[in-house]
């Protein structure tokens, strides 16, 4: 499907070295906006501009790590320098680490909470005054934070402090709309289901990993294409619309 509107613009998309953040690079690239990858992959990110390129799009690998401040810094520099101002962000960069609280991991705990919640405050922090000054020169500005429906289903056994993680993007997500709405910007929290990625594939525990993998045969999931429409279609609505909040599963998941 194409959306006009998005020619022209220019991107920040975390997490884009695979998964939801690569399909939403490619996407919004191939609606004509100008699209700086940001992951910690380098080869992969490189990979990947060649594929937008060779369709015709643009696109910039920025390596990166969310976790790290002066890495967050130095990224969003290197993307001032090729591209300017920023009106468009997608935080997706996250990691799944379920566990027993028992267990006391608190190693993948510090790394859930470094990478869902405070990354995402680190590029926004870095990326705020793009934002605003874009919807001050009457431009369409958008911030979009991909969360998930474990931000608030709470069947989830063993995924308490992913899911914290996740409710606190969301809640933020909704907070933020007080800074950012009365100045043009809008604010998209968008919370999927199961998601055909790679997350699952950080998790150490086999009962979980199995657990996740007869979800997935009973269930399906949902494409990263999937969404990648879906961000792509929020961030092409006329600018006096926000969709501020999208739950998204697979169909037969409830």
């Amino acid at each position: 499907m194409s959306y006009e509107n998005l020619a022209g613009r220019t991107a920040v998309v975390t997490g884009a070295a695979s998964g939801i953040g690569e399909a939403v690079a490619v996407e919004l690239a191939a609606q004509g906006a100008r699209v700086a990858l940001l992951a910690r992959r380098a080869e992969r990110l490189e990979t990947l501009v060649g594929k937008v390129r060779a369709d015709g799009g643009q696109a910039l690998a920025v390596v990166a790590d969310v976790t790290d401040d002066a890495s967050v810094a130095a990224a969003v520099e290197r993307v001032h320098e090729a591209y300017g101002s920023v009106d468009l962000v997608v935080n997706n960069a996250g990691v799944m680490l379920p566990n027993p609280i028992a267990d006391a991991r608190v190693d993948e705990w510090q790394r859930m909470i470094d990478t869902n919640l405070t990354g995402v405050l680190r590029l926004i922090g870095a990326l705020a005054d793009d934002l605003t000054a874009a919807a001050a020169e009457g431009r369409t500005a958008d911030l979009v934070n991909v969360s998930s429906i474990g931000a608030h289903v709470t069947g989830f056994t063993n995924y308490a402090v992913y899911g914290a993680t996740k409710a606190a993007v969301t809640h933020l997500s909704a907070l933020l709309r007080n800074e950012f709405g009365p100045r043009d910007v809008r604010v998209t929290n968008i919370e999927p289901g199961l998601v055909g990625t790679e997350l699952a594939t950080h998790i150490d525990n086999d009962g979980l990993r199995e657990q996740v993998d007869g979800m997935v045969e009973a269930l399906g999931t949902l494409a990263p294409a999937d969404l990648a429409d879906l961000v792509a279609y929020a961030t092409s609505r006329p600018r006096h619309v926000n969709l501020r909040q999208l739950v998204v599963l697979p169909t037969r998941q409830v």
